[in-house]
């Protein structure tokens, strides 16, 4: 009986709730071979779950140690799609004034200095794929154009700042012909989208992989909505 073909391999950060955990489940049910990095593997019960060819790995992305490591535990890997989701909000009633600075530093460490790290230690593992994609969770509220009621000074910077951490990316992997795109998830309902959002996570989740997998080399560098409208910086 001849083997049967392997499917592409992805990597997913913040895998073990939301909208990592349902990319998991997602694509795993379509065959592809799944690596989903968490904080806390054993405690990753619904990850664990899901059935098809997913591997749990511990990962803090803040953590340059960890990072490292799993670059080093996956040097034989050839990674299609990269999908940095891993993020925090932090404070929720922070206000002019009242900034915390010190959450801001750690927000900033998780949700900027995170993916970069990824991207830099597992670049080699996706220019070896055939898909070649790197893509990372933002938000609408990281465009300055579509701020119009200010506030959330934290989450707002720190997504503006993967925003341009992202472009950047695109142009110094674009000799790899590494495709980087950023993918704004829509208001969900997770933990930090809340309970009164209007979107499902199964529906975001399968429009983002919609644009995903439609994604060319040219629209390296590009900010998309989860339904493919691009969005202004």
């Amino acid at each position: 009986m001849p083997r049967r073909k392997r499917g592409p391999t992805v990597l997913i950060t913040g895998a073990s709730r939301g909208l990592g955990l349902e990319f998991a489940r997602q694509y795993a049910a379509e065959g592809w071979r799944v690596i989903a990095t968490c904080r806390q593997p054993k405690a990753a019960k619904a990850l664990a779950a899901i059935k098809g060819d997913v591997r749990i790995r511990a990962l803090d992305v803040t953590d340059p140690a960890q990072v490292r490591s799993l670059a080093r535990a996956l040097k034989s890997e050839a990674i299609g799609l990269l999908i940095s989701n891993a993020g925090i909000y932090g404070p929720r009633k922070e206000t002019f004034g009242q900034v915390n600075t010190e959450a801001w530093h750690q927000v900033f460490r998780t949700n900027v200095m995170g993916p970069m790290m990824i991207a830099e230690a597992l670049a080699d593992h996706v220019a070896r794929s055939e898909r070649k994609t790197i893509v990372a969770l933002t938000s609408m509220m990281g465009s300055i154009a579509e701020n119009q009621s200010g506030g959330s000074y934290i989450y707002r910077s720190s997504k503006a700042a993967l925003n341009m951490v992202m472009k950047g990316l695109s142009l110094s992997l674009k000799s790899r012909k590494i495709t980087v795109a950023m993918l704004h998830p829509g208001w969900v309902r997770t933990d930090m989208g809340g309970a009164s959002a209007h979107l499902g996570v199964e529906e975001s989740v399968t429009s983002m992989r919609r644009v995903i997998g439609g994604l060319k080399p040219s629209d390296s560098g590009r900010f998309f909505n989860y339904d493919g409208r691009e969005i202004p910086w």
